[in-house]
């Protein structure tokens, strides 16, 4: 731990069920850590009970090993990471923590969609690549594969992954060529459930190559073969010789993720991953210990972190003492008795202040740029207490699923003793509310699954005025839809109130933003911008916090169905203010902005957005009919159809609200046979003749007023 040049932070990814924990078995048996038996397939890393019973990864699991290498022992702290879309949060969260990133690919299926996104997600934080090609036994015993036809798969499935690394890193100034290949040593192939593997490397020093492999493979001698070409050793070679260390790694990424002054003596110790420097830790992850409590999990970028230690946590005052440190082996905790030194990853208690993506240090300092989600919650259920006796329970119970997944939203309703919980898809929500009930005991009813959707104009409005309760205060109000380009890059975080007033002008002048527009941001909320056209007037100042407020809480619900206004660019031109303090204060000046924004929104000619998914059907050709029925049923619309090996392929997208229950359907449609998976795209405009009762739907289900305002005649 002591030698940062001796460090590997990895973390595996791959599509799901690809075959990532298998792969992290076979790592942990090749480092001595569980006992080497038969084949593969203990899911040491699948430690809780719902993970073993549904066969994938829900919670990213972190776990240390050693391994020889050349002349050193090399600390290897590897997280495997889920491949399920739903939680794709935690790949996220688990990027940063890290330098490099083995990415998994199953030889028969190929790059799939979730491969293409975790890719994305690691070199978006500056993570490095390699490539391990797995199931290559299935080409041989099932698809029956002579040698040629093997190669030709295998080189289609390194160039598909070259290809994405290639578009991603472009425009990346800080990389060089990031793309994989056998002759450099970064690309592998095994069996992750037989425990061999091979890569260029290990051809030249065992003599093992694909002739020899596919022989024995034939001949049933697979224990012949892991003994002759482990796959551990291939595999924590390859990530010894070709992933970076620490001080390779941090110089390069804390520029990426930090965006304090480069000139500081903190960025000085980060870059150098000083131990002797002051701390700083990166939370990338919340768990719960029935007997330590919370553990939060994170990278440790400079300093030495020990027990007793007082530091501060961004966003909340005061500081949190450190009770032990130590180290994740799967689902065990290692206490350590000495301190965990700079470039490790590290498990933290007594940190009660931290969520997911905090930053804990010894001094005060800029916090790193927050954890960017690619995808927002879109489907919500409400949850309820059995036993009202369980209701304070259960509060705190959907609190700390809060604190431990930051892409699922709580909202708890006090009055009503309706929660509401909002998630990336039915499977999370689904995995949230057992855990509820078996881990805390509370029994639950969930109600239907509810979809979340968006308000947004589509046109510029005339210019309307917003008049206070007492007739003193004046505001005047434009609002005209963001280009997709703006929206996209606050959404990336690109551009944000946090920055520097330059860096985010030229943020949004880059994404099409006009100079002088750029220059009046006043605030950003959501995915929406306040832009001050004012000149000169007297005390707008002081009142400029009530106008944010009564803007926000416009935005926050939509004057349609309450639900959130997003993509919108609001213009103030224009404001009458009282002379007198008293006659312009909260009670004043928020319903009179609320009100123009709602009005200036309505003559925007403001549509419902619904949440889509792209979704993709591997089906045989026989069952391509009723496969692609399915999503043209629901509102869907097939984009393409072709055909790969003996499976045809159909891409389309469908709105998120028909897609409930897919997973049945598509069942019964296909014979069982077709598998299929879905990711969330963002919203799109809801279609004219289904805006007015679906409208009124929501406006019933929260229990508002069910007459549109006289000025939305639209429908």
């Amino acid at each position: 731990m002591d030698k940062p040049e001796q460090i590997r932070n990895i973390a595996i990814a791959a599509h799901v069920d690809h075959g990532k924990t298998t792969l992290t078995d076979n790592l942990l048996a090749g480092a001595g850590m569980i006992a080497d038996e038969g084949e593969a397939t203990r899911l040491m890393m699948d430690t809780e009970e719902d993970e073993q019973e549904r066969g994938i990864t829900i919670d990213a699991a972190n776990v240390s090993m050693t391994h020889e290498y050349g002349e050193d022992n090399h600390l290897i702290n590897l997280i495997d990471t889920p491949g399920h879309v739903d939680f794709g949060g935690d790949v996220t969260r688990a990027m940063r923590a890290v330098d490099g990133a083995l990415v998994v690919v199953d030889a028969v299926e190929g790059a799939m969609p979730q491969t293409e996104t975790v890719v994305r997600q690691a070199l978006r934080e500056g993570v490095k690549p390699a490539l391990f090609i797995n199931k290559v036994d299935r080409l041989i015993s099932e698809l029956q594969e002579g040698p040629q036809e093997m190669q030709e798969r295998l080189m289609d499935v390194i160039g598909d992954v070259n290809e994405l690394i290639r578009g991603m890193t472009e425009d990346m100034d800080d990389v060089d060529d990031w793309t994989v290949s056998v002759e450099d040593g970064t690309v592998a192939f095994g069996s992750a459930l037989y425990k061999w593997g091979v890569s260029a490397p290990s051809m030249a020093a065992t003599g093992i190559g694909f002739p020899e492999i596919i022989e024995m493979e034939r001949n049933d001698q697979r224990r012949e073969l892991h003994e002759q070409t482990p796959l551990s050793d291939v595999v924590l070679d390859m990530v010894a010789e070709h992933f970076p260390d620490p001080l390779d790694a941090q110089p390069r990424r804390i520029p990426r993720v930090w965006r304090g002054d480069d000139e500081s003596e903190i960025s000085r110790q980060m870059q150098e991953v000083d131990d002797d420097g002051e701390v700083v830790f990166m939370v990338t992850d919340i768990s719960m210990d029935p007997h330590a409590g919370e553990i939060a999990t994170g990278r440790l970028f400079s300093g030495t972190i020990k027990q007793g230690q007082e530091l501060y946590v961004s966003g909340t005052a005061g500081k949190n003492r450190v009770q032990s440190v130590g180290i994740f082996m799967g689902g065990e905790r290692e206490e350590l008795d000495r301190g965990v030194p700079a470039g490790n990853i590290a498990a933290v208690t007594g940190l009660r202040d931290a969520i997911a993506g905090s930053t804990v240090s010894s001094i005060e300092m800029t916090p790193f740029e927050s954890i960017e989600h690619i995808s927002e919650p879109v489907i919500t259920k409400s949850v309820e207490a059995k036993n009202m006796d369980d209701l304070p329970k259960l509060i705190e119970t959907l609190q700390q699923v809060a604190k431990e997944d930051p892409t699922i939203r709580v909202e708890i309703n006090e009055d009503t003793g309706e929660h509401l919980i909002s998630g990336q898809g039915e499977l999370h929500l689904e995995v949230i509310t057992q855990r509820i009930q078996k881990n805390q005991g509370i029994p639950v009813q969930t109600g239907e699954p509810i979809v979340v959707y968006r308000e947004a104009p589509q046109q510029e409005s005339r210019e309307v005025e917003g008049v206070s309760p007492n007739r003193h205060n004046k505001f005047y109000i434009t609002v005209e839809p963001l280009s997709d380009d703006v929206v996209e890059t606050i959404k990336l975080g690109e551009a944000s109130m946090d920055m520097p007033e330059l860096e985010r002008r030229e943020a949004l002048q880059e994404a099409g933003m006009d100079k002088d527009t750029s220059q009046n941001v006043e605030h950003i909320h959501g995915t929406n911008i306040l832009i001050d056209d004012t000149k000169g007037i007297q005390h707008l100042n002081e009142t400029m916090e009530l106008v944010i407020e009564g803007l926000e809480e416009a935005l926050n619900d939509g004057p349609l169905a309450n639900e959130p206004v997003e993509g919108a660019l609001l213009r103030l031109h224009d404001a009458k203010l009282h002379e007198d303090t008293i006659h312009r204060g909260p009670a004043q000046v928020i319903p009179a902005v609320r009100d123009a924004v709602h009005r200036s929104l309505i003559d925007a000619d403001i549509k419902l957005l619904e949440p889509i998914q792209n979704v993709r059907i591997d089906v045989p050709s026989e069952h391509m009919g009723s496969a692609s029925g399915e999503i043209q049923g629901r509102r869907g619309r097939v984009d393409d159809m072709y055909q790969e090996g003996d499976l045809m392929v159909i891409e389309g997208i469908a709105p998120v609200e028909e897609m409930i229950g897919f997973s049945s359907d598509i069942r019964s449609a296909t014979e069982g046979r077709a598998s299929w998976n879905t990711e969330n795209a963002g919203f799109r405009v809801l279609s004219d003749n289904l805006q007015r009762e679906k409208i009124m739907e929501i406006r019933e289900r929260k229990g508002m007023k069910l007459e549109l305002p006289s000025s939305v005649d639209q429908f």
